[in-house]
C-alpha cells in the first residue's frame, strides 16, 4: 500500500500539471469555470489510465473506467467550490485558484479510486 500511495502522489502531480496546463490554455478563450470543467474532464481520463497502469497495476476495464468519474466527484465538488470561493468570494484571482483548491480533495480521491480500481477482495 505504501508504494500505491507514493505512485498515486506522483500520478497526481502529473495529472495536476496536465490539468493546470489545459486550464491555462482553455482560460485564454473560455470563462474560468468552463476552463476548469473541461481541463478537469480531460485530465481525469489521463489519470484513470495512469493509475490503472502504474498505481494499481491492473488492466483497465470498462467497469472501472465508467466508475472512475465517481471517484473524482468529491474531488470535482471540492475543487470547483474552492475555485469559486477563491475567485468570486475572496477575489484572489483565477490563475492559481485550482492548485489551492485541489489540495483538500487528494486523500478522499485516493481512498475512493483504490476501491474502484482494485478487484474486490484486494482493496
Amino acid at each position: 500500500m505504501k508504494r500505491q500511495i507514493l505512485t498515486f502522489a506522483v500520478v497526481g502531480v502529473v495529472n495536476t500539471a496536465t490539468y493546470y496546463c489545459l486550464y491555462l490554455l482553455f482560460l485564454t478563450g473560455l470563462p474560468y469555470l468552463a476552463a476548469h470543467i473541461l481541463a478537469f474532464l480531460l485530465s481525469m481520463i489521463g489519470s484513470f489510465f495512469l493509475n490503472a497502469r502504474f498505481t494499481y497495476r491492473t488492466r483497465p476495464t470498462w467497469r472501472a473506467f465508467l466508475l472512475f468519474p465517481l471517484t473524482n466527484l468529491t474531488n470535482f465538488l471540492i475543487t470547483t467550490a474552492g475555485v469559486y470561493l477563491i475567485v468570486d468570494v475572496l477575489h484572489a484571482g483565477s490563475r492559481f485558484a485550482p492548485l489551492l483548491a485541489s489540495a483538500a480533495a487528494i486523500p478522499v480521491t485516493f481512498v475512493v479510486s483504490r476501491w474502484v480500481m482494485l478487484p474486490k477482495g484486494i482493496a
